[in-house]
């Protein structure tokens, strides 16, 4: 009987170690990941680098199938880095237009910047410290992203100022809802591969950081 309990004690702490060491990773990969990617921003800003809408779209499946498929090999982690810096360089033309667009452009920039790394390290420290398992949001954020990118599609169709900012809202608290369930995922072992956890936290703080940039441009932005 003692055998048996020092066993499953011993599973326990051996599986702790494990989620453990998948977090630590996983941070460690998203800290690099988003440095990297900050550079090659400032590469296609600096160069003013112009990427047509159906490259940056085929690059961003493309590279991200790319991920998915080399995830459990070395051979992820190039993935990750190529992808991660491709969507740097997409995000220089959008930086770019609110940087020259705006007279305080920087400051919008810096704010939602500011604004997505409080929402991440509270969201993400709160999931980790409180140990509860968000993993029931799945779901309703699955549909949510569903709606709201449905809503996006008819925007493109009715320039309608207030629709867009709706989206934009919309999609900021999806992206919250996904930093609680991504990272409850990590605590509770429910995602093991640190390389698929890096890349889903990245394109929820890149969508994060995107939509925040909209709604203080709009409602902050100070036209040249």
């Amino acid at each position: 009987m003692n055998n048996r309990a020092y066993a499953v004690s011993a599973d326990r702490h051996e599986n702790v170690l494990a989620t453990n060491k998948v977090i630590r990773n996983t941070f460690m990969l998203l800290s690099m990941t988003i440095l990297f990617s900050a550079l090659m921003a400032t590469v296609s800003i600096v160069t003013n680098l112009q990427i047509p809408f159906l490259f940056t779209l085929g690059g961003y499946f493309g590279l991200l199938y790319l991920v998915h498929t080399t995830a459990h090999s070395a051979v992820g982690l190039v993935s990750v880095f190529a992808f991660t810096g491709f969507m740097g360089l997409t995000i220089g033309p959008i930086l770019n237009m609110y940087i020259y667009g705006f007279s305080n452009g920087p400051q919008i920039v810096a704010a939602s910047l500011g604004a997505t790394g409080v929402i991440f390290f509270s969201l993400s420290g709160y999931a980790m410290t409180s140990q509860r398992n968000f993993n029931y949001l799945g779901g309703f954020l699955f549909t949510g992203m569903m709606i709201a990118i449905l809503a996006s599609i008819a925007g493109m169709f009715f320039q309608v100022p207030a629709l867009h900012l709706a989206v934009s809202s919309v999609v900021v608290m999806l992206m919250s809802g996904y930093i609680l369930f991504e990272t409850s995922q990590l605590v509770h072992g429910a995602q093991t591969n640190y390389i698929l956890a890096t890349v889903s936290l990245y394109v929820t703080l890149f969508n994060l950081f995107i939509n925040l940039l909209h709604i203080i441009g709009s409602l902050a932005g100070n036209r040249d």
